[in-house]
């Protein structure tokens, strides 16, 4: 090992000790109050910041057929003014006390965050508990942000040949259950959205007992608290929130889309259902997605990018930071010159080999060295802090992070084998192909 080897080695020791500590002693206060709200802090005074962070457990899964895309656009509104802080103020208000906001929706949740300075952080209340209940919602506003959400369609999804693919690879590998559709909404359902539907959907999900307050930095817990208390708990608590009942049923063979669209190369997508963060074997396929397909080093870019040099890119992803089990999926994209069919041969071939041979312990010890220290680098930032607690917590509870580590340390050779021969079979695939025509 050459001396540089040593300190990069040195270094991720110490990174990982450093996060053996975090991940059993988190130090979250959590506290619910009668009005349902939860609340988790976290002090954090490596420098003077803080983030307050808002997650309503509401996202597109809760939206139904003819009406997607609900929780996307109420997102937008909820920056169009509300009986405290009108138009455009909510922004401005962040902007002139030196902060910055923004939020995102998701299938699982819609989430709200301001950045500040610490002594700051009073103003992210007076301003999401304006907005949590006071929300305007009028009629001209509602539609010119309607608009606006049909052009973000336009141009990110349906401008996007590869974007438009994946569309109809969800909604075909899922029949029964919500995550069939994109969190964005199909165009035609936002035309169908009235204000009132929006109204009601507001009323629905936006209450205290349907949210969890986030907030990580340089606070005292003591002082922090009571003003939260102070700001929210007199909202009054919203009717109880329906349970998505929804259940996709056993996928009983391969299901394939091929979608001819104007492009420049062919692109090939194959997802597999697998089971969420819920399940024990997720830590076994959050360890084999980092061996088959993260990064330039993973089997499939080394072995279809670099040795076949049948792709420009290739890699997959794990999604199971969710509430229902989702899709781990695959893909790449065909080198000028080659084909799809020699492109999934070859993804295929590698998955394959996962089932057969075992991986080797350099394999297995660099996938659970990057997801550790990808973890413990993560700390220095109290963003990111944050949102592992709002994720986990919306969709489980956030004391699995306490779990986590702990779950990824065990994962051996035979469970990554297992895991690619339980999920990772052709009747539980769905294949997505996009085929360049011609403008």
């Amino acid at each position: 090992m050459n001396y540089s080897k040593k300190i990069v080695f040195c270094i991720l020791i110490i990174c990982l000790s450093g996060l053996s500590a975090f991940s059993h002693d988190l130090k979250v206060t959590e506290k619910v109050l009668p009005n349902g709200l939860k609340i988790l802090l976290k002090e954090e005074r490596k420098a003077p910041v803080v983030t307050f962070q808002i997650w309503y457990k509401v996202g597109s899964r809760n939206e139904a057929l003819g009406k997607t895309g609900m929780s996307h656009l109420l997102e937008h509104m909820m920056f169009k003014g509300a009986k405290k802080y009108g138009p455009k103020q909510f922004s401005q208000m962040v902007q002139k006390n030196g902060g910055n906001d923004n939020a995102f929706t998701s299938k699982d949740y819609t989430a709200y965050f301001e950045n500040f300075a610490s002594d700051r952080i009073e103003i992210s209340l007076d301003l999401e508990s304006d907005r949590m209940q006071g929300l305007l919602l009028e009629p001209r506003e509602f539609l010119s942000e309607q608009k606006v959400v049909k052009e973000e369609r336009r141009m990110r999804y349906e401008d996007d040949p590869t974007s438009t693919m994946v569309e109809q690879m969800m909604a075909t590998a899922f029949m029964a259950h919500p995550y069939q559709w994109p969190v964005i909404g199909w165009m035609a359902d936002l035309g169908n959205i009235a204000r009132d539907d929006l109204f009601n959907h507001y009323k629905t999900y936006y209450a205290p007992n349907n949210a969890t307050i986030v907030a990580v930095g340089d606070f005292e817990t003591k002082k922090l608290l009571p003003l939260i208390e102070k700001y929210f708990g007199a909202i009054p608590r919203g009717p109880d929130v329906s349970a998505v009942g929804a259940v996709e049923p056993k996928q009983l063979g391969e299901r394939r889309i091929i979608v001819k669209k104007e492009a420049e190369l062919p692109a090939v997508f194959a997802g597999y259902k697998t089971p969420n963060l819920k399940h024990p074997d997720s830590y076994a396929l959050d360890v084999l997605q980092g061996i088959l397909s993260s990064g330039k080093s993973s089997r499939l870019y080394a072995s279809l990018v670099y040795e076949k040099q049948l792709a420009l890119y290739a890699g997959g992803e794990y999604d199971n930071i969710t509430n229902d089990p989702n899709l781990f999926y695959v893909y790449a994209g065909v080198m000028p010159g080659k084909t799809t069919e020699e492109v999934e041969k070859a993804l295929y071939a590698e998955i394959e080999k996962l089932k057969t041979e075992p991986v080797t312990d350099e394999e297995l010890r660099k996938a659970k060295n990057q997801i550790e220290a990808g973890f413990i680098m993560g700390q220095d930032s109290v963003f990111f802090q944050a949102m592992l607690l709002g994720r986990h917590e919306t969709v489980a509870s956030w004391k699995m992070l306490e779990k986590y580590l702990a779950g990824i340390r065990a994962v051996t050779k035979d469970d990554i084998k297992r895991v690619a021969k339980e999920y990772f079979f052709e009747d539980n695939r769905t294949v997505g192909i996009l085929v360049p025509v011609k403008k």
